[in-house]
Formats: C-alpha cells, sequence, structure tokens
C-alpha cells in the first residue's frame, strides 16, 4: 500500500515537474514565433515597411522636416547655415545622452524622474574647489571620474530601492530628484562654480574635423545605445523585463538585477551629459538640467518607446531629441518666448504620436 503511495506520489512529482519545466519555454516559443511572424510581415512589400520600425519613425521624420521648413521660412540663412546646425546639434547632444540612458529605462518598464536634478549633482561635485584642485595636481580626468562615479552612485541607489525595495519607480526617483537638487544647492552654496582646470575645457570644447567633440560623444553613445539594444543579450533581457516581468524571471533572467543595472546605465549617463553641459557653459551648478526629466521623458515617448515598456527604439529617441532642439533653436532665431515654446512642445508630441498612430494603422490595414 506504501509502496503505491509512492509510486503515485513519485508519479504525481514528475508530471508537476513536467508542467513547471513547459511554462519558460512554451512563453518563450511564443515570442520566437511572434518575432517570425513579424520578421515575415515585415519582408512583405510596402506593408511590412511601414509597419517596421521605418514606418513608426517616419511620422517623427515628417514632423522634423516641418519644423526645419518652418525655420527656413521664418529665419531664412540664419537657420540654414552651418554654424546654426552645429548649434543645435550641440545644444542637443547633453540632453540626448540621457535621453538614450531614459530609453532603456523605460524600455525595461521603469522611469527616471531624478535624471536633471542628477545632472546638476554632478556637475556641481565634478566643479568643486577639492575636486579642481585635485585635476589640477594630477590630471582632469579627475573631474570626468567624479562625474561618472556620483550618477552612478545615485543610480545603484534608485536601482536597489525599486529592485529590492519594492517602492515604485516614480516615487524613489521623485524622491531622489528632491534630494539631488537640494544636495548639490548645499554643497555648490547655490553658487556658480567656474571651471578653472584648461586641460578639462580644452579636451572637451575641442573640434574634430570642424565637428564639436560634443556631437561625436552624442552620436559615438547613440550607436552604443542602439547596439547594446538591440544586438545584445542585455538588450533583449531589457525587452523581456520591460514587456513581461515575471515571464522574465521564469526564462531565467535575474529581473532585480537587471533593473538595478538599468538604473545605474542612466546614471552614467547622466554623469556624462553634466560633463558635456559643464564644458558648454564652464561652470557647474545646481540649476543644471532643470526640466531635463520632462525633456527626456518626451523624447523618449514620441520616439516611439512604449512607456509601459516592453519595445524600446534609439533612432526614435535621437530623432525626438532632434526636434525639441530644432524647434527651440526656430524660437529663439524668431524671438519667441519660453511660454510659446513650451506650447509648442505640447503640440508637437501630441502631432508626432498621432502621425505614429496613423501610419501604424494603415499599415495593419493594407
Amino acid at each position: 500500500m506504501s509502496e503505491q503511495g509512492t509510486s503515485q506520489g513519485a508519479e504525481r512529482a514528475r508530471h508537476l515537474g513536467d508542467v513547471e519545466n513547459t511554462v519558460a519555454p512554451t512563453r518563450d516559443t511564443v515570442q520566437v514565433e511572434r518575432a517570425a511572424a513579424e520578421t515575415e510581415h515585415a519582408g512583405g512589400g510596402a506593408a511590412g515597411l511601414m509597419s517596421g520600425p521605418f514606418g513608426r519613425n517616419l511620422g517623427l521624420v515628417v514632423a522634423l522636416l516641418l519644423i526645419c521648413a518652418a525655420g527656413l521660412v521664418t529665419a531664412g540663412d540664419r537657420f540654414a547655415s552651418l554654424d546654426n546646425t552645429l548649434t543645435i546639434l550641440r545644444f542637443a547632444s547633453a540632453l540626448g545622452v540621457v535621453a538614450i540612458g531614459m530609453t532603456f529605462v523605460i524600455t525595461g518598464g521603469g522611469i527616471d524622474l531624478s535624471v536633471g536634478a542628477l545632472v546638476a549633482l554632478c556637475s556641481v561635485w565634478a566643479t568643486t574647489f577639492a575636486t579642481q584642485t585635485m585635476a589640477t595636481d594630477n590630471h582632469w580626468i579627475v573631474m570626468v571620474f567624479a562625474a561618472l562615479a556620483v550618477g552612478a552612485g545615485a543610480g545603484l541607489i534608485n536601482g536597489l530601492v525599486i529592485a529590492y525595495g519594492k517602492v515604485v519607480p516614480f516615487i524613489t526617483t521623485l524622491a531622489m530628484l528632491a534630494a539631488a537638487r537640494g544636495l548639490a544647492e548645499i554643497i555648490s552654496e547655490r553658487r556658480t562654480q567656474i571651471v578653472t582646470v584648461d586641460g578639462f575645457k580644452d579636451f572637451f570644447g575641442a573640434d574634430v574635423l570642424g565637428v564639436p567633440l560634443l556631437v561625436i560623444i552624442f552620436a559615438l553613445v547613440s550607436i552604443a545605445g542602439w547596439v547594446l539594444l538591440n544586438r545584445t543579450t542585455f538588450g533583449r533581457r531589457t525587452l523581456a523585463v520591460g514587456g513581461n516581468p515575471e515571464a522574465a524571471r521564469l526564462a531565467g533572467i535575474n529581473v532585480n538585477r537587471h533593473t538595478v543595472m538599468l538604473y545605474v546605465l542612466v546614471g552614467v549617463c547622466c554623469g556624462l551629459a553634466a560633463l558635456m553641459l559643464v564644458s558648454r557653459t564652464t561652470v557647474g551648478s545646481s540649476t543644471h538640467g532643470s526640466l531635463w526629466e520632462l525633456d527626456a521623458i518626451a523624447a523618449v515617448v514620441i520616439g516611439g518607446t512604449l512607456l509601459t515598456g516592453g519595445r524600446g527604439t534609439i533612432v526614435g529617441t535621437v530623432v525626438g531629441v532632434l526636434i525639441f532642439a530644432t524647434l527651440n533653436n526656430v524660437f529663439t532665431l524668431n524671438n519667441q518666448d519660453t511660454s510659446t515654446q513650451a506650447v509648442a512642445k505640447g503640440l508637437i508630441i501630441v502631432v508626432a504620436v498621432l502621425l505614429q498612430q496613423r501610419l501604424a494603422r494603415n499599415a495593419t490595414s493594407t
């Protein structure tokens, strides 16, 4: 009797083990089949092309071209000059680096409201009297290390609280926004800290073949971000975590650890952006990065990255940043106030999203 019960229990355990082991593979099989179907659809002529990333980004390109046309009409040669183009790219570079990091966080199902404050904190920490003295006595790379370390440390705190403390990203990063901005004001005593290290200014202010180094850094970060998101295991895990964290966990992904890594990544991006902003303004200030969290999120969202996670696009983010930078430039050339710029930004966001949805519906119907 006991042998029969034992054999039945063993058979039941084997059955449960079989069911349990088929959960993740079944999910993976569905995902593979969906990906194959999408790939097949994408190769099916114009309809497939429009339903892919090209179709999603086309609305952004149209919006950017319309803004450029408005600039040509209202500002003429002042807008079309090479110097003005480089000015737009230089202005977009620092915010663009932050937006690249934000793309990964939002794709992974999170959000970071503290990026603007982190840029301020990193800029202040990198330009304190002590840091600049060390940079003068040793090498200006000390300032770079300080900014990147502060950004990574703040991102690590965000990630740990969110992943292991189970506090929602909105609340965690909102608290970091207040704390980082306040700490930046305490360290700087609300004073502007002037950069006196010539090596730092010479390096980041240099041009390479007539192109500002800041623009080149933005381009390199964008390329690295695209490769990381689309061609690496880290990128695939980011998409999986953002799409369905529980399924990602069952598939063997350490969701908590990956979440921490995402926030460290955006923190490093904030540190790099702070260095770029300091080199452009030659000062560190607790007011740096004001409202950058809203601009970065807006650029990421209109670029085609889902706020709910699971889908991200670096190319769309880059175009979104260029849209806002070009819009600001057009309004500046026409002596328009910041309030008008804010209204126009809202309209651009709505129009770009509507264009994307329209293109998506047309592609689906065909």
